[in-house]
């Protein structure tokens, strides 16, 4: 997982590999349409992990609902394993958010979250793939279980 190393795949091999709105998501900055998304009403417990190299990066149990059509997360799974970066396309400068290993672009940190951190991350469903709390263990991401225990 992410400890393990991770040589990002060619820009060929991700067109092959992901369909064309997670490619136009992850590697060219694009939004994918609100409440048009498999993950904005996702209830399951889970992790998120980036669509492109597997790191995990958000959980459910930080998952809320921000009435906005896209999954948002009070918090990353691990401060590490996301990169802020000043995004300067809309007329105020925004903090757009990527994977670190990926460099997978996910959306965007807005300070209108819930207490006690105040932040939401408003993730593009495109630039994750959901794993069930049940199917962690076979993913591989076992470690990550202890999250959900009271």
């Amino acid at each position: 997982m992410s400890s393990e190393p991770f040589d990002k795949p060619s820009d060929h091999s991700l067109r092959r590999r992901l369909t064309d709105l997670q490619y136009r998501v992850t590697q060219q900055e694009a939004t994918e349409h609100p409440f048009d998304n498999p993950y904005w009403d996702e209830k399951r417990e889970g992790i998120y992990v980036d669509v492109v190299s597997g790191e995990p990066l958000f959980c459910s149990r930080d998952k809320f609902d921000s009435g906005t059509g896209w999954p948002s997360f009070s918090r990353p799974l691990r401060g590490e394993s996301i990169v802020e970066r000043t995004d300067h396309k809309l007329l105020a400068p925004r903090t757009e958010v990527r994977s670190r290993r990926g460099d997978s672009h996910l959306g965007h940190v807005f300070s209108d979250g819930p207490a006690p951190g105040g932040l939401r991350y408003c993730i593009n469903s495109a630039a994750l793939r959901f794993i069930p709390r049940e199917e962690m263990a076979a993913a591989g991401y076992a470690e990550l279980l202890a999250l959900f225990e009271a």
